[in-house]
């Protein structure tokens, strides 16, 4: 039972408690943006690598949405990111035609690769241009695991079957041509448990560490460069955009912190991307 005695006691403790609300209220929260991304610059390792650099210049925290190049420019669209970061130039400059990004810029770029068994059962590493390698997979039937994902890779995947003259879906669906709807390491695994052909990054195959029996059977064909560009999703059309943040990752990326931050990456001193911002 309280008496009067307690009184002052228990104001002391309720000005302490208001007090401590106050300045939990009036505390500022550091600023961050959303990056919706692709899996291969998050399972590369990049993202890991960078954005504490980026967070330690700036004071801006980023959080980094990883999916498809496809989902990712919809995340955009629907306004749930600030900055979309991908790779698919001719989907890139769809959605800046369209209004939902601005300010696009080019980033870095790598590579593709083709991998698959050592034995070589489609008989890729006689020949030097993509086309020929997914046509000898698909006269041989040999297995292939598409990303099936609507991503960036997925994309260059589907151009590339198209220029080779072949239509993987209608000759292949369900029985050597397999689309897991999943991303490049989840690919990766299950081309590395089958024993199957597939096309990487060359950043995640080489953050890859479950290759099993897998290896690079074509590199090098122009086909296979894979540019990434960077653009702000449009405040016009979401109001909600942090725009002054999301122009800053940008600005950082482009210039030469950013630049030498995605150089400086490597694994086995082997770099996983190259920065371009310098030929725009």
């Amino acid at each position: 039972m309280f008496t009067r005695l307690h009184l002052p006691f228990i104001r002391l403790i309720a000005a302490a408690a208001l007090g401590l609300a106050s300045l939990a209220a009036g505390a500022q929260m550091p600023p961050s943006i959303v990056v919706a991304s692709t899996t291969s610059t998050e399972q590369s390792g990049l993202f890991g690598h960078i954005l504490p650099l980026f967070t330690r210049d700036t004071g801006i925290a980023v959080k980094v949405v990883a999916v498809g190049t496809g989902q990712a420019l919809d995340i955009g669209r629907r306004g749930d990111a600030d900055v979309v970061f991908v790779h698919d130039r001719a989907a890139e400059d769809r959605f800046v035609a369209e209004g939902w990004g601005v300010d696009r810029r080019d980033v870095m770029y790598n590579d593709f690769v083709l991998v698959g068994p050592k034995s070589d059962p489609a008989g890729v590493m006689q020949v030097k241009t993509l086309s020929e390698a997914l046509r000898r997979i698909a006269s041989s039937q040999a297995l292939f695991i598409s990303r099936g994902d609507k991503s960036g890779t997925h994309a260059a995947e589907l151009r590339a079957w198209k220029q080779a003259g072949i239509d993987p879906v209608a000759a292949g669906r369900g029985k050597w041509y397999r689309e897991i709807g999943a991303g490049m390491g989840q690919a990766l695994n299950t081309a590395a448990a089958l024993n199957a052909y597939t096309l990487s990054d060359r950043g995640t195959w080489l953050a890859f560490k479950n290759r099993g029996d897998l290896t690079i059977v074509l590199q090098g064909d122009k086909a296979l460069f894979n540019p990434y560009g960077v653009m702000l999703v449009n405040p016009a059309k979401h109001p909600q955009v942090k725009a002054a943040q999301g122009r800053a990752f940008i600005d950082w990326i482009t210039g030469p912190a950013g630049q030498q931050a995605i150089a400086g990456y490597k694994i086995g001193g082997e770099p996983l991307f190259f920065p371009d911002a310098k030929s725009q």
